[in-house]
C-alpha cells in the first residue's frame, strides 16, 4: 500500500520551486499600475517594460538549459537547493534596485533559479510518485505556482497604499522568505530513487523505495521490489547499449519524445496566459475597470481554485481530454475578449498610458471583458497549466531525462521571453487584434494534441516505451490499452513466487 502521506509531503514542499516562480508573476503584475513604480523606474512602457518583465525569462532560459547537467550531477534534490540560493541573491537585489539596469539583473539571476527548479522539480516528483497518483503529484508544482501568485500579489497589492519606493521594496525582499524555507527543508527530504540507481547506488534506491511505497520501510514488498526490478532492468539496457544521453536525445527513437515534449511547453505559453498573468492590468485598463489591482485579484484567486480540480480528477480523466478541451474553451474566451474590445472599444488619447485602445461608457462590455479573463484563466488553470509541467517527465526514459526535461524546459523559457518583451508593445500596436492571435494559437494547440500527444496516465515511467513502440498511431492512445497495464502487479507476483529475482545483491539499512 502506497504510503501517501510520504509522497505528498515531499512532492508538495519541492513544489515550493513552482511558487518562486509564481512570486515573481505577481511581483511584476502588481506593480506595473502603481505611482510608485511608474515614478521610480521613469514609466516604463512597450520595449522597457518588455524588458524588464522578460529579464526573468532570460534567466529562465539559462537556469534550464542547465539543469540537465546540473539534475545528473549533483542530483535533482542538491540542484534545487542550488536554485533557492540563486532565488535569494535575485530578491535581494531587486529589492535594492536603484535603477532598471539593476532591477533587470536580479530578475535574471531570480530567473536562473526558475529554470532551474521549473525543470527539475517535476523530475524529482515524477520520479518519487507511484503511477496512480503521479499526475495529481506533479500537478503540486503547478499548484504552487498560483498559490505563490496569489499570496505574493496581495503582499503586494498591501504594500500599494506605501507612499514610497518601499511599496516595491518589501514585496520583492519578501521572496527570499520561501527560498530559504526550500533550501533548508530539503535537507530532510531524500534523493529521487531513480537518480540513486542511475549512479549504481542501489542499496540506497530500494530503502527510497520502500520508505515511500509502505508505511514500515518493507524492502521485502513484492510492489516495492516490483519497482525495484523495473528501474534495473531499465539501467541495466542502458548500460548494455552502452550510448550517450546527448547523442540518443536525436535518435530515431527517442527524437519523437523530445520534440514532443518541447512542443507542449511552448504550446503552454502559445495559449495566451502570458498576457492574462503579468499583464493583466493593461487588459483591464484598456477595458475601463475603475480598480485594476483589485479585479486583478480575483484572476488569481480563481486561477488557484480551479488548478485543484486537475489535482484530483487529472489522473482519472487523463492528460489528452484535458489539453484539448482547456484550449478550446481559452480559445472562445480569448475570442470574444477581442470581439468585445473591437466592437466596443475606441483609441486611447492618453499618449503615454501603457495602451492605445479603451471601452468608454459601456458597462456591459467592461464585465464582459472582466469576466472573460476570468474564465480564460480557469480554462488555463484546469488543463495546461498543471499537464503542461507533468507531461514532458512522463514521456522520456530515465537515461534522457533530465536533458530531454532541459530542452523543453528550454523551449518554454525561450517563447516566454519572446512574449514578454513583445506583448506589452503588441498591445499597444495592434491593440484586440492580439486576442484573435492567440484565440486562432489555442485551436491550433488542440489539434496538435490530437494528433501527435498519446495518453500517459496509470503508467510506470518505464512503461512509456510501449506507449511510443506498440504500432498505432499516436492520436489513438485515448482509446487503445496496451498489455501489461498491471504488470508491476504480475511482477510483484512472479517475485513472491520465486520466479523473478534481482540482479543486484542488496545490503538495506532500515531507518
Amino acid at each position: 500500500m502506497v504510503n501517501i502521506l510520504n509522497v505528498y509531503t515531499i512532492s508538495a514542499f519541492a513544489a515550493l520551486g513552482g511558487a518562486l516562480f509564481g512570486f515573481d508573476i505577481s511581483s511584476m503584475s502588481g506593480v506595473l499600475a502603481t505611482e510608485q513604480y511608474k515614478d521610480y523606474f521613469n514609466n516604463p512602457i512597450g520595449y522597457k517594460q518588455g524588458a524588464i518583465t522578460g529579464a526573468m525569462a532570460a534567466g529562465s532560459l539559462a537556469g534550464a538549459m542547465s539543469s540537465s547537467v546540473l539534475g545528473d550531477m549533483i542530483s535533482r534534490k542538491i540542484a534545487i537547493q542550488l536554485g533557492a540560493v540563486l532565488w535569494i541573491i535575485g530578491a535581494v537585489i531587486q529589492s535594492a534596485a536603484q535603477g532598471s539596469g539593476m532591477l533587470v539583473a536580479g530578475r535574471v539571476i531570480s530567473g536562473i533559479c526558475v529554470g532551474i527548479t521549473s525543470s527539475l522539480v517535476p523530475i524529482y516528483q515524477s520520479e518519487i510518485a507511484p503511477r496512480r497518483i503521479r499526475g495529481r503529484v506533479v500537478s503540486l508544482q503547478q499548484f504552487a505556482v498560483t498559490w505563490g501568485i496569489m499570496i505574493q500579489y496581495f503582499i503586494q497589492y498591501g504594500c500599494s497604499f506605501i507612499k514610497s519606493d518601499a511599496s516595491f521594496r518589501i514585496p520583492w525582499a519578501v521572496q527570499a522568505v520561501p527560498a530559504v524555507i526550500l533550501f533548508l527543508g530539503l535537507f530532510l527530504f531524500p534523493h529521487s530513487p531513480r537518480w540513486l540507481a542511475s549512479k549504481d547506488r542501489w542499496d540506497d534506491a530500494l530503502q527510497v523505495l520502500a520508505f515511500l511505497r509502505t508505511s514500515n520501510n518493507d524492502i521485502n514488498d513484492p510492489l516495492v521490489l516490483a519497482e525495484f526490478k523495473e528501474i534495473e532492468d531499465q539501467i541495466r539496457y542502458e548500460l548494455d547499449e552502452e550510448s550517450s544521453s546527448w547523442k540518443e536525445l536525436f535518435s530515431k527513437k527517442i527524437r519523437l519524445r523530445v520534440i514532443l515534449a518541447a512542443t507542449v511547453q511552448i504550446w503552454s505559453q502559445l495559449t495566451g496566459i502570458d498576457i492574462l498573468m503579468y499583464y493583466i492590468v493593461y487588459i483591464l485598463e484598456s477595458a475601463n475597470v475603475a480598480n485594476t489591482l483589485l479585479a486583478s485579484s480575483i484572476q488569481y484567486i480563481i486561477n488557484m481554485l480551479f488548478t485543484i480540480p486537475c489535482i484530483i480528477w487529472l489522473d482519472r480523466w487523463g492528460r489528452r481530454p484535458a489539453l484539448i478541451l482547456g484550449a478550446l474553451s481559452m480559445s472562445l474566451w480569448l475570442y470574444l475578449i477581442g470581439g468585445l474590445l473591437a466592437k466596443y472599444g475606441e483609441p486611447n488619447t492618453v499618449k503615454d498610458d501603457s495602451y492605445t485602445w479603451v471601452i468608454r461608457g459601456h458597462r456591459s462590455a467592461t464585465l464582459m471583458v472582466m469576466a472573460s479573463t476570468y474564465l480564460a484563466v480557469a480554462s488555463f488553470a484546469i488543463s495546461w497549466g498543471p499537464i503542461s509541467w507533468i507531461y514532458p517527465p512522463e514521456i522520456v526514459p530515465l537515461r534522457v531525462r533530465a536533458k530531454a526535461v532541459a530542452i523543453a524546459t528550454s523551449a518554454n523559457w525561450a517563447t516566454n521571453f519572446i512574449l514578454g518583451i513583445s506583448i506589452p508593445p503588441l498591445l499597444r500596436a495592434i491593440r484586440w487584434k492580439m486576442f484573435f492571435i492567440f484565440g486562432s494559437l489555442n485551436v491550433l494547440a488542440a489539434l496538435y494534441v490530437w494528433i501527435c500527444a498519446p495518453e500517459t496516465k496509470q503508467r510506470t515511467l518505464e512503461e512509456m516505451d510501449e506507449i511510443f513502440e506498440h504500432g498505432d498511431p499516436l492520436w489513438r492512445s485515448l482509446n487503445t490499452h496496451i498489455e501489461g497495464n498491471n504488470r508491476l502487479e504480475s511482477m510483484a507476483h512472479a517475485i513472491e513466487k520465486g520466479n523473478v529475482r534481482l540482479y543486484h545483491s542488496l545490503h538495506v539499512r532500515m531507518f
